[in-house]
């Protein structure tokens, strides 16, 4: 059985496996399920302590462990890196505790945890994908009162998210919100897509792919299901738009469409590499 029939019908089979206790993994596959009826709506839940520090994606693992099966193959990324110290720990860890197969292929994983990334290849109706979340209200910026935000999430209040962003097209001549950039779920809620980069805000809308999100310190699930809206904010005269990467390309893979990270040399020169290292050495090989 794999994540996805974990979480549509699966989840009334005993586990006694995977690091988290049933009552635990219950907690969370319940709110994983209200957060899909409901796209974008911060469902609350009973985060648990983790073997790991802070920001290392509590949240995220403990959905990952809740949805996880032996048949499962699992990819972690952090900022698209399959070789950093975060994604290989991780992965180390569900290695130890659920015995499941890791890889770095987009394709070949059923359920992928990340950072900072939504993987270059388009995923498909058969994986999930969980973001690890460090801060889950968008309106947070605008809002300090925890009480504030609920009330004007309920009454779809989203003035001062508007009025934030005027005041930087005021300032700057344009939205400059560089990742965490508010979206519209379903036409209702206003959600943080995480700090995703603007390159991968367009891959959340009408995907194939079941989007998760954790943030555990915060005691937050939310969720963006198949084939539902997920718009930008922006102005009918100041448009979203994503990293403009024009003329640049990897210098491993020679990509020209993905998202790059810019390294700066000693002598003062600038080389781009694909952000993600999974594709980038699909390409290469």
């Amino acid at each position: 059985m794999l994540a996805g029939e974990w979480l549509s019908g699966g989840a009334g089979r005993k586990t006694t496996w995977g690091f988290l206790d049933d009552g635990a993994k219950k907690d969370v596959r319940r709110a994983l399920l209200k957060a899909v009826a409901i796209p974008g709506y911060q469902v609350p839940y009973g985060s648990r302590e983790m073997p790991l520090a802070r920001g290392w994606g509590t949240g995220g693992i403990q959905i990952t462990l809740s949805l996880l099966s032996p048949e499962d193959v699992v990819k972690v990324i952090d900022q698209g890196c399959d070789g950093s110290v975060n994604a290989v720990n991780i992965k180390k860890f569900y290695e130890r505790v659920g015995g499941v197969e890791t890889t770095t292929d987009t394709r070949e994983a059923t359920l992928i945890q990340t950072r900072h990334r939504i993987p270059e290849e388009r995923m498909d109706a058969g994986q999930i994908l969980v973001l690890q979340v460090p801060y889950p209200e968008a309106l947070r910026e605008v809002e300090p009162s925890e009480a504030n935000t609920r009330r004007m999430h309920a009454e779809a209040d989203y003035a001062r998210m508007w009025l934030h962003l005027y005041e930087d097209v005021v300032h700057y001549g344009e939205i400059r919100l560089a990742y965490r950039y508010p979206c519209t779920v379903n036409g209702r809620h206003v959600m943080d897509p995480s700090p995703i980069p603007r390159w991968d805000v367009p891959k959340l809308h009408m995907a194939d792919t079941l989007f998760l999100f954790g943030a555990g310190r915060e005691h937050r699930i939310y969720a963006v299901p198949p084939h539902t809206r997920v718009e930008p904010l922006e102005f009918e005269d100041h448009k979203f738009r994503v990293e403009d990467f024009h003329g640049k390309s990897c210098s491993r893979c020679g990509a020209t469409d993905t998202f790059l990270d810019e390294i700066l040399g000693p002598d003062g020169t600038r080389t781009f590499y694909c952000s993600d290292t999974g594709y980038c050495d699909k390409r290469r090989r």
